[in-house]
């Protein structure tokens, strides 16, 4: 079966008009929007010269994606594309690894084991020394390194490939202060997965300074680090509500909603308590839908593989690399994508 504009459009993370324009060599698209359409409807079978060239073993480049496993419905989404489109790309050989995302020594030894055997890693790294001086270490032994999701500064990274985290917080303030209004004064609570990521530390300051800024009304009385741990979230959720029966709003850093909003319809409160998350998995659509999520702040998991592979084989290859960042979308049940 053909592949249609719908399936490019999926696959490239842009809409069919853009994928129309494209293939129809109209004007007003990105130089490297228009390739990435090209090269995915040519990887679809769409375009001719989709034909794939065999590619010896010894001509394949390896990367390694080293992420944190636990119950992260995003990390998990991210695990998927990269697989995914990897998959398609022949001339890679892309291993991912697993592991406990918030013990800095487990993270710095696997960056470790990676050298002598790997030409480029993606990480989703926590900012901490040990993590930091692995790769450092990395880097000088001759590995292209980008980072996902959260950066980590002055270490040798090629790229990062995310988000503005700051605005995201910023965003994430203004939606609340906004949705709760002003003049009368709101306690609201936040919820991290760990402000050892540069990223979940980012949110929070931008957070906390549009607030200091522009609703001085809201006070921020509780800051709970979950893990990005459902189960965690759920039991901190249900604590918080108990102690704070005026809680007027919530904002959660990180991953866990699928907790917190556990928590807020078993207690009644789904609904009166205004909650703001990130990324737009399945749950929190359910959630949006019912009422108990009120906005989710998005990055595109598929955008953010597409970018982290063609970063890594590009520069490796010694080719020009133009960036195609993932976009900060606001999701309200009134405007849930399509699947």
């Amino acid at each position: 079966m053909r592949s249609t504009l719908t399936d490019i459009a999926r696959e490239a993370g842009v809409s069919s008009a853009t994928v129309d324009r494209v293939l129809n060599n109209r004007s007003g698209v990105k130089e490297r929007t228009r390739e990435v359409v090209i090269e995915t409807a040519k990887r679809l079978g769409y375009l001719a010269g989709s034909d794939l060239t065999p590619v010896s073993p010894q001509n394949r480049i390896r990367l390694d994606f080293v992420l944190p496993a636990g119950t992260n419905t995003f990390i998990a989404n991210l695990l998927a594309q990269i697989e995914r489109q990897a998959a398609r790309q022949h001339d890679l050989d892309v291993h991912i690894h697993s592991i406990e995302g918030f013990n800095p020594d487990t993270l710095a030894r696997t960056l470790h084991d990676l050298q002598g055997k790997t030409l480029g890693v993606g990480v989703i790294a926590l900012d901490h020394p040990t993590v930091r001086e692995a790769m450092r270490s990395l880097a000088a032994s001759g590995v292209s390194i980008v980072t996902l999701a959260s950066d980590i500064l002055h270490v040798p990274r090629i790229g990062y490939i995310g988000i503005d985290n700051r605005a995201a917080g910023r965003l994430a303030g203004y939606l609340l202060g906004r949705f709760l209004g002003g003049g009368v004064r709101h306690k609201v609570a936040l919820f991290a997965g760990s402000l050892s990521y540069r990223g979940h530390e980012e949110r929070e300051m931008g957070f906390r300074h549009i607030l200091g800024e522009d609703f001085p009304n809201l006070e921020i009385v509780e800051l709970r680090e979950i893990r990005d741990d459902r189960e965690r979230a759920y039991e901190e959720a249900v604590s918080l509500l108990k102690r704070h029966p005026d809680l007027s709003g919530i904002y959660n850093i990180g991953a866990g909603n699928q907790g917190i909003g556990q928590a807020l319809i078993e207690s009644n409160r789904a609904g009166q308590i205004i909650f703001i998350g990130h990324e737009l998995t399945d749950h929190n659509k359910a959630f949006l839908l019912d009422g108990t999520l009120d906005a989710v702040i998005d990055q595109n998991p598929r955008v953010e593989a597409r970018e982290a592979l063609a970063m890594l084989s590009r520069t490796i290859r010694g080719l020009p690399m133009d960036y195609h960042p993932p976009r900060l979308q606001v999701i309200f049940r009134e405007n849930i994508p399509e699947s």
